[in-house]
């Protein structure tokens, strides 16, 4: 409940406790046995209720004894007969959860209601028509009564109180009016005969009752028939909602929260619900004039030309006319009109400005800009949600009205969090379903289609489509023969280079969530091999999130280079087609040119026809990359294995017998690691070796080589070594080691001894190199536990002169 509804309660409720204080400490009563008769049947006939439709709350035909009191009775009687009966009416068979606050506020109203029509009575005294009296005393009550509570709800709503009262109580003043009537009989009976003789007539309020509840009744069906032909238009809206969404997949979640951010905004402007429901069904339907538009505008990845962006401003006014065929009871088709004119007037389609603009445009057009600059599109990246309010803040005044910003930027956040809990419905047309059955009565045209490009006779037709099918029966033949991802691209992109010309060729391989460049060749080599492009973002991108086709996009919009003026491309055309393997997605293959619209249907067909058999190819050598690389990489620290060294040795032994050039080979073996395993456990242990292997790679040369052999076993290639760089290179070994393990207490409890065997002087070949060092270091090994144990832990400056003596 806001702030202004909590006060006003507040106010009611003790202007209610102070008056019902007033009437019992003034208490007055002529006629004791009249009170307490008159009590007992108002509090019983506060039973006959009615629930009042649209709202939380009940009328009964008590208010028919606080005209008889106003008439008969003392200001005190009339009072606690008053809020007696109304405590009645709020306790028995309530058909909401009972709360004190409300019966609270609906005691000290009756208090207020009936003190103030008292008050205003007694300004007519000199009135000596009691019928007179009792009409004005029941118009004043109605309104005393009925008022407060239209205020409570205007307040806590958000709503104008005077068609708040209208839409709740208005409906009911004829009642007060007849109970005015009964009223005036009740009191002439008692001044004719005696107040007793005015009970005999009390039935008549089970007639009232029960006109109230068939003239109530009535209401509610009236209104559940208006409720539902409103359910059944706002279904109709959200069809139609579904028909943008089917040429526009960005549009859905566009129109879930522009609709509900325009709704909330115009609630507290305190627009008349007239313009709410205007808003509500505009928000849906305000892109409804794209349907106009050719898709491969609305879709393309990149930004208009100038032609292009004629063709979208038709929109609006192609949305206004589609509307007015549908006949809306409140004004939608202004604010569709009028959604992208500016406050400054340069807008569009009349250039309207100012208050010329219906104000459910002027809502509209800030919300849809800020939704628009939020959201991921083909041509731009979004931006946050702070970002894109300051932008549009930094247009209030200009592009937008003032008094719309400030309400947005006052409730942008929670409107955007709203937004997230509240879905439009149907998600998703089926417009990717294929129909098998069926045919047309008149048959099928066999089609024939001709190059857009340049006009040809038959004959040569004939020549380019069984050119067409040998390259294509090639390139699917030398396929099937490679099982090396470079190769089969390679291969890939010379047959297609002949097939479909193009400036730059780059096969995009899905990585987790991004697409990483497997094969780059042509224009903007170092550009295209840069980039990582995330699924969704940029052309490439958004092909392979929508698994779909791009004739002659925008190569500037790829992720990383688009709006970045440091970066400068002059191809201006892309073809990408999805690459979909077995289990999905793996990749996509876009060509670039340097011409505008340089690619053709017919390419984006050949492309098409070789994409599965590229992709199943890709996928493959994929799978064959990694089977080898798992057969010669150690799985725990990412290094070569055993079987990878021998190889590499062999290739490096041999390079040295060409260049006569020497070679070292160092044979590492971890002290205390057992210890690590018993004490810390086999985990601990892995992530030893892990930081030993990590370190080890990052600290050798580019051309040096480290593999692990096995368990606790590395070894360390160095090409062209003296001994003084090897003995230098042991000695920072070794501190690594030291530092090895997750926590400082496992640091430096591992040491390592290493051998160093030299080529040509200690072996020949790989087995002899590696025996040679092997030998060495358990020699290391040994001597430094003998030390150890003789001496105690061997200070810093005697080992790095053992090691020495071990490289001797």
């Amino acid at each position: 409940m806001r702030v202004p509804a909590k006060l006003f309660i507040g106010v009611i409720i003790s202007g209610g406790m102070w008056a019902i204080a007033h009437a019992i400490a003034t208490w007055q009563s002529d006629d004791i046995l009249r009170f307490l008769c008159y009590l007992t049947v108002a509090v019983l006939a506060s039973g006959l209720k009615v629930n009042l439709p649209g709202i939380k709350g009940t009328m009964s035909v008590n208010f028919l004894f606080i005209l008889i009191g106003v008439s008969q009775m003392s200001l005190s009687e009339t009072l606690v007969l008053g809020c007696l009966g109304t405590l009645a009416q709020c306790l028995w068979k309530s058909r909401n959860p009972v709360k004190p606050v409300r019966v609270a506020f609906s005691i000290a109203n009756m208090a207020i209601a009936v003190t103030g029509t008292y008050a205003f009575c007694a300004l007519f005294v000199a009135v000596r028509s009691p019928a007179t009296l009792l009409l004005v005393g029941s118009i004043f009550f109605f309104f005393m009564n009925t008022a407060p509570i239209a205020a409570v709800i205007a307040l806590t709503e958000n709503k104008r109180l005077g068609q708040t009262w209208r839409d709740c109580y208005f409906w009911s003043f004829p009642f007060y009016v007849v109970g005015a009537s009964i009223a005036w009989v009740l009191s002439l009976v008692s001044r004719e005969f005696h107040w007793t003789g005015s009970l005999l007539l009390l039935p008549i309020l089970l007639l009232v009752h029960r006109s109230y509840r068939i003239y109530v009744g009535r209401l509610e069906d009236e209104k559940k028939h208006a409720e539902e032909l409103a359910s059944l238009h706002l279904r109709t809206i959200e069809a139609l909602a579904l028909a943008i969404e089917a040429k526009d997949q960005a549009t859905h979640e566009h129109l879930r929260r522009v609709r509900t951010y325009v709704e909330e905004i115009g609630k507290d402007l305190q627009l008349p619900d007239i313009d709410l429901d205007a808003l509500r069904a505009a928000a849906l339907l305000h892109d409804i004039g794209k349907l106009a538009v050719p898709e491969h505008i609305i879709s393309k990845p990149g930004k208009m030309t100038a032609e292009e962006f004629e063709k979208m401003k038709i929109h609006p006014v192609v949305g206004a006319e589609i509307l007015e065929c549908v006949g809306f009871p409140y004004p939608v088709v202004p604010i569709v009109r009028a959604h992208h004119e500016k406050w400054d007037g340069s807008g569009y389609p009349y250039g309207l400005k100012g208050e010329e603009i219906p104000i459910g445009a002027r809502i509209l057009a800030a919300v849809d800009c800020l939704d628009a600059l939020a959201s991921e599109r083909q041509y731009r990246r979004a931006v946050s949600l702070d970002a894109a309010m300051r932008h549009v803040e930094s247009l209030s005044g200009k592009a937008f009205d003032p008094r719309v910003v400030e309400v947005l930027k006052r409730r942008y956040r929670d409107l955007e969090l709203l937004s997230l809990a509240q879905p439009l419905g149907k998600s998703r047309l089926s417009k990717d379903l294929k129909v098998g059955r069926g045919s047309p009565e008149a048959g099928l045209e066999v089609s024939n289609p001709q190059s857009s490009e340049r006009a040809s006779d038959f004959l040569s037709s004939i020549a380019e489509a069984r050119q067409e099918v040998r390259m294509l029966f090639e390139m699917t033949r030398e396929l099937g023969t490679w099982l090396c991802v470079d190769e089969t691209l390679s291969v890939v992109a010379v047959r297609l280079k002949r097939m479909i010309p193009h400036d730059s060729i780059v096969v995009w391989i899905l990585n987790g969530d991004r697409l990483v460049p497997e094969y780059v060749n042509g224009e903007d080599f170092r550009l295209f091999s840069s980039l990582s492009i995330p699924v969704g973002q940029g052309l490439s991108g958004w092909v392979a999130e929508k698994n779909k086709p791009i004739l002659n996009g925008n190569p500037s919009v790829e992720s990383g280079y688009l709006n970045d003026p440091k970066k400068f491309s002059i191809l201006r055309s892309a073809l990408a087609v999805p690459l979909e393997g077995v289990n999905g997605i793996v990749g996509v293959l876009t060509l670039y040119r340097t011409g505008k619209d340089a690619f053709s249907r017919d390419n984006l067909r050949i492309l098409l026809a070789i994409s599965s058999k590229v992709s199943l190819s890709i996928e493959n050598a994929m799978k064959f990359r990694q089977a080898e690389d798992s057969a010669i990489t150690d799985y725990l620290t990412g290094l070569p294995n055993a079987r990878s060294l021998f190889l590499r040795l062999d290739a490096e032994l041999a390079r040295c017998r060409r260049e006569n050039s020497n070679l070292t080979v160092l044979v590492c073996d971890l002290n205390g690691f057992k210890a690590i395993n018993d004490r810390y456990g086999h985990l601990e242990g892995n992530h030893v070796l892990r930081d030993v292997g990590d370190a080890l790679r990052v600290n050798c040369r580019e051309y040096d080589y480290v593999a692990r052999m096995g368990g606790d076993e590395f070894v360390v290639i160095l090409p062209g070594s003296d001994q003084d760089m090897v003995a230098e290179r042991m000695q920072e070994l070794r501190e690594l080691a030291w530092q090895a393990g997750s926590t400082a207490e496992v640091r430096g409890q591992v040491s390592m001894s290493i051998g160093a065997a030299i080529y040509p002087r200690d072996g020949s070949d790989a087995d002899q190199l590696l025996a040679e060092a092997d030998r060495r270091m358990y020699k290391a090994k040994q001597a430094q536990k003998m030390m150890r144990d003789a001496v105690g832990p061997m200070p810093k400056v005697t080992r790095e002169l053992f090691e020495m003596a071990v490289i001797q």
